[in-house]
């Protein structure tokens, strides 16, 4: 493939000034920076283009040869899209030219950071179904960093005090002069004497060993809402780790998980539990108990219930979060075939069998297995 020629990759008529060279690749180069475009192969290629076609033409000398042998005064008629062998902006990862964009662009390094909210905290919190239902309050134990009261947070042991970085002369940053294709540009890092802080501990407070905090476990008290569920989050704010600088400290979030049930299950702010009635108690009716979770109620059972059938005790469910009110708990009813029975009570049986036309003993199907197929559907 033809290679395109300069001034076209960038833009320019072939009259075009320094200035409007310069120009024209700050355009280009903040549109197809790598940094801009990560993982975009061809904007890659289309970077390495314009920095090949300026490298040229922003040389007086080399953009005189350009301008009368083209291609062929580097030695390159043609090629592909990597342009590798020119001016050493082969390579791929752009590490020389994206120190320089940095600085010609106004990255630059960090400055001496100024006060910052500390990190967020994670509790998480198992408590019963019951507690998920009306709410709690408890003491938790949080382990979190701590101000050292001995050197009140600074670092320093007692009776002296942090001092100005000599390296960066307290402004937590390094200034470079670096060469570029457009002149000189001072490109400022982080200094790597202070960390950014701008000063220094030369006698480390003995407590923290100069990192101004220390760790402990602190005691928080927590008032968990009825109607939360697994995977509900609280947050307690200002409970977290501490800010730097004077910064506030973070927030405390505790993730509740609810503990399972024998009886109760959860669907919503609906609670599902089930009891067994015998065959005569659903055949007949009957009045049970049921538990809820607020104690025991009476269930009527009417006479023919089926087994699989549901009952709603209105407002016996779990209280909503937001104070929405209460929902319901449903009631399953499933009708229990006795597994052994006496002589006595096959007798009956069969003679209740026999008043209802059933032969139990006969080759059709049998009394026992029309009951069982009648409960269980």
């Amino acid at each position: 493939m033809s290679k395109r020629d300069y001034y076209e990759v960038l833009g320019v008529e072939k009259n075009a000034s320094e200035a409007d060279l310069k120009k024209a690749f700050r355009k280009m180069a903040r549109k197809y920076h790598p940094d801009v475009n990560q993982g975009n192969k061809d904007t890659e290629a289309k970077f390495k283009e314009i920095n090949e076609a300026y490298e040229v033409l922003s040389d007086p000398q080399k953009r005189a040869q350009y301008d009368q042998f083209g291609h062929a005064a580097f030695g390159q008629g043609t090629g592909d899209a990597g342009y590798g062998g020119f001016g050493g902006f082969g390579g791929s990862d752009f590490g020389g030219f994206g120190d320089i964009f940095e600085a010609f662009f106004g990255g630059g390094g960090q400055r001496r950071r100024g006060p910052a909210k500390g990190a967020d905290l994670r509790y998480n919190l198992d408590i019963s179904f019951e507690e998920s239902a009306f709410g709690l309050e408890r003491d938790i134990n949080v382990p979190r960093m701590e101000t050292c009261e001995k050197c009140k947070g600074s670092g320093a042991a007692p009776g002296t005090s942090p001092v100005t970085c000599p390296k960066c002369s307290g402004t937590g940053q390094l200034q470079y002069t670096q060469s570029t294709p457009f002149g000189r540009f001072v490109q400022s890092r982080v200094c790597d004497q202070c960390h950014g802080e701008g000063r220094t501990v030369e006698s480390p407070c003995p407590e923290c060993s100069g990192s101004g905090y220390v760790k402990k476990t602190r005691k928080i008290h927590v008032k968990i809402p009825g109607g939360v569920d697994t995977g509900s989050r609280l947050r307690v704010t200002g409970e977290g780790e501490p800010g730097e600088h004077g910064g506030p400290h973070g927030d405390l979030y505790v993730y509740i998980k609810v503990k399972s049930h024998k009886v109760f299950k959860r669907e919503g702010n609906d609670v599902l539990t089930e009891i067994k009635v015998s065959f005569p108690q659903a055949a007949l009716g009957d009045e049970v108990e049921v538990p809820t979770l607020d104690g025991m109620v009476q269930l009527k059972v009417p006479e023919g219930t089926q087994s699989g059938t549901f009952f709603r005790l209105k407002g016996k469910g779990i209280p909503d979060v937001h104070g929405y009110g209460r929902g319901d708990q449903h009631v399953k009813v499933t009708v229990v075939t006795p597994a052994k029975l006496t002589e006595q009570q096959k007798d009956l049986l069969r003679e209740l069998a026999s008043t209802m036309g059933e032969n139990p003993a006969g080759i059709e199907k049998g009394f026992f297995e029309k009951v069982k197929d009648a409960i269980i559907g």
